[in-house]
């Protein structure tokens, strides 16, 4: 039940939203019934790899002349993560097998859990989450205008009858597989917060909830400008220096 469950229909019709691509030379990820068109950026031989989930309603396309100048500044290396269904990649997106799919990407980018640097935008924290809880001895954790309580999100745009399920056995199935709470406790490496104050689509409550669950050495802003699709663009020089600085200090 829980696979079906996750990736019913109308979670991936009514929760996801993609666009279609068309960068050049992409990175393909095989994840068996899809294939992920990601872009990965080999900027230093033995640098740091910052893994980036972007939103709902993006695609890698979005961030290709903001991330790359950046990592390039900061002596890491990059790899925009692509889900299914979005961008040039097959399939269509299920939350189940997204969820899957981090496995794959990581795997595929065969470089040791110690280097990695996970990053995820609004939903994208849903499987930058997921990345930690699975490779746990990951460098560092960035969550911007992430989402606390998965449930909360899904109940905006499905109901537990339309699943064909009961509301206790939605959340069951959410809390055996997208306990934000029970991963963000887990993992021990540092992480990094950001929200803006007026997140007119994810409250900067979750923001606060997130931090609060982190288990070990944290930080978190709060921005007074922007809102939810666009906290970088009107925050960002303090933004990024914020993001530098974090980077520094990771072992």
């Amino acid at each position: 039940m829980v696979a079906d469950l996750l990736n019913h229909h109308l979670i991936s019709e009514r929760y996801f939203f993609p666009l279609r691509g068309d960068f050049p030379d992409p990175f393909w990820v095989d994840c068996g019934d899809a294939q992920l068109a990601c872009s990965y950026h080999r900027l230093f031989e033995q640098g740091p790899t910052l893994l980036h989930f972007h939103g709902n309603g993006e695609i890698v396309d979005d961030w290709l002349n903001i991330f790359p100048p950046f990592c390039r500044e900061v002596g890491c290396n990059l790899l925009l993560v692509e889900y299914r269904g979005y961008g040039q990649s097959t399939g269509t997106p299920e939350l189940g097998k997204m969820l899957t799919d981090v496995r794959c990407v990581i795997s595929q980018l065969a470089i040791p859990e110690e280097k990695l640097i996970v990053f995820g935008r609004s939903v994208g924290s849903i499987f930058a989450m997921e990345a930690v809880a699975r490779y746990p001895h990951s460098a560092g954790l960035i969550i911007e205008s992430g989402i606390a309580d998965v449930l909360e999100r899904l109940l905006l745009r499905v109901t537990p009858a339309e699943l064909g399920v009961s509301v206790d056995e939605l959340q069951q199935v959410v809390n055996e597989n997208l306990d934000h709470r029970k991963k963000m406790s887990a993992y021990q490496g540092a992480v990094l917060v950001l929200h803006t104050e007026h997140d007119d689509i994810v409250a900067v409550k979750h923001g606060r909830q997130l931090y609060e669950w982190a288990a070990g050495r944290k930080e978190m802003k709060i921005f007074q400008r922007g809102s939810h699709n666009d906290i970088l663009f009107e925050n960002a020089r303090e933004y990024f220096h914020i993001i530098k600085h974090f980077m520094a200090t990771l072992d």
